[in-house]
């Protein structure tokens, strides 16, 4: 067993800036638990196209607002504490946010930890 803080995350190699926000990454590859799991800022005025190849990911708001759209057939859907979103087919998306977002993250595999959103001009990242 081991217990970790968001306190003792914030301002570590755990703390990412992944350039609309940060990543506060409290589960890792390292970590040895199969999945990493993640505390997101996503700053109010993004609008980002994005798709993990190689990872799946789920994703549940604990505030702000925002909205996420399928990118295969355009539709939408509202982001707001207590929605969770499922990327479950390596989808891509596009995710626009209102207010600053935060969203709790788990992905599968596990992020290594130092990845940022490296997006290409056909939206993939990580």
């Amino acid at each position: 067993m081991f217990v970790r803080k968001l306190d003792d995350i914030i301002g570590t190699e755990r703390d990412v800036n992944w350039g609309n926000g940060q990543s506060r990454r409290l589960l890792i590859e390292k970590d040895g638990m199969g999945f990493a799991f993640l505390d997101t800022i996503v700053n109010a005025g993004t609008d980002l196209l994005i798709q993990y190849k190689n990872h799946l990911e789920s994703v549940y708001c604990i505030e702000g607002r925002g909205i996420i759209t399928d990118e295969s057939n355009g539709q939408e859907y509202a982001i707001e504490p207590g929605v969770m979103y499922v990327l479950n087919e390596h989808d891509l998306h596009r995710l626009r946010a209102f207010e600053d977002l935060r969203l709790m993250c788990v992905f599968n595999p596990p992020l290594k930890g130092d990845e940022k959103h490296d997006v290409n001009t056909d939206g993939t990242s990580y």
